[in-house]
């Protein structure tokens, strides 16, 4: 699927944050800017905000522990909210969450508001409560997170490891939205990234416009769960509109 110009175009700093509603058929684009992003990512159904992301039914219905492309990111409800249609990572963490105000501080030091105005440290966990708050959401509304660009391993004994340098400069992921999904984002550092220097790193985010799925869609082939769902979704549009 070949994409036009972007409808919107942004650049986030890094440990910046974003939310807003992206309609179904439409995709977004993120694109790292400088090699070692990361960005952490949110999703809920726009108009049922009680309807989200689900972590265990996306990566169980199709046999994953990382995404790629082609696989999809499914809701809580049984339908499906987007599906990854271009990535040149190739790996991406599902399991690690966020980093909060506690970690930051152990890793890089204290420097606050106070002290550095906007220059101060960040940490994923505020700017996702920033964002959510926003939309009438909060502190009950949290979910797993997806970390885009960012890969995570797992030994025999189960022992989680980051692995450096996953994402190169101008690498990307397309996620293709199949509902209305409130997006919430941020770019602040992988919780388990070792750098002992404070450094994330920019992203571009571009939205376009794109055609519904055709049948034999690879997103929707590679797990029959993933038709399934989809289905579900698209019922969901038949009945509601």
């Amino acid at each position: 699927m070949s994409l036009d110009s972007p409808i919107f175009q942004l650049e986030l700093e890094g440990a910046g944050m974003w939310s807003r509603v992206i309609g179904r058929n439409k995709t977004l684009r993120l694109t790292d800017l400088e090699g070692g992003a990361n960005v952490g990512m949110m999703l809920y159904h726009a108009t049922e905000r009680h309807e989200r992301y689900n972590m265990p039914d996306t990566l169980k219905g199709q046999h994953i522990f990382y995404l790629r492309a082609p696989y999809c990111l499914h809701s809580d409800m049984g339908r499906l909210m987007a599906s990854i249609t271009k990535d040149t990572v190739g790996w991406h963490d599902t399991v690690c969450g966020a980093s909060d105000a506690e970690s930051v501080l152990q890793q890089f030091g204290e420097n606050n508001y106070q002290k550095s105005r906007n220059e101060f440290y960040r940490n994923a966990r505020e700017c996702f409560l920033i964002e959510l708050c926003k939309w009438g959401l909060g502190e009950r509304d949290w979910i797993p997170n997806l970390n885009w660009f960012s890969k995570v391993v797992a030994d025999e004994e189960g022992k989680l490891s980051y692995v450096a340098g996953n994402s190169k400069a101008g690498d990307l992921v397309e996620l293709r939205f199949e509902m209305d999904t409130l997006v919430v984002l941020n770019t602040c550092q992988h919780p388990f990234d070792p750098a002992m220097t404070y450094q994330p790193k920019r992203v571009r985010l571009e939205v376009f416009a794109n055609d519904p799925p055709m049948d034999g869609d690879a997103s929707l082939m590679v797990r029959p769960e993933n038709a399934r769902a989809y289905q579900n979704t698209k019922d969901f549009y038949l009945l509601s509109e």
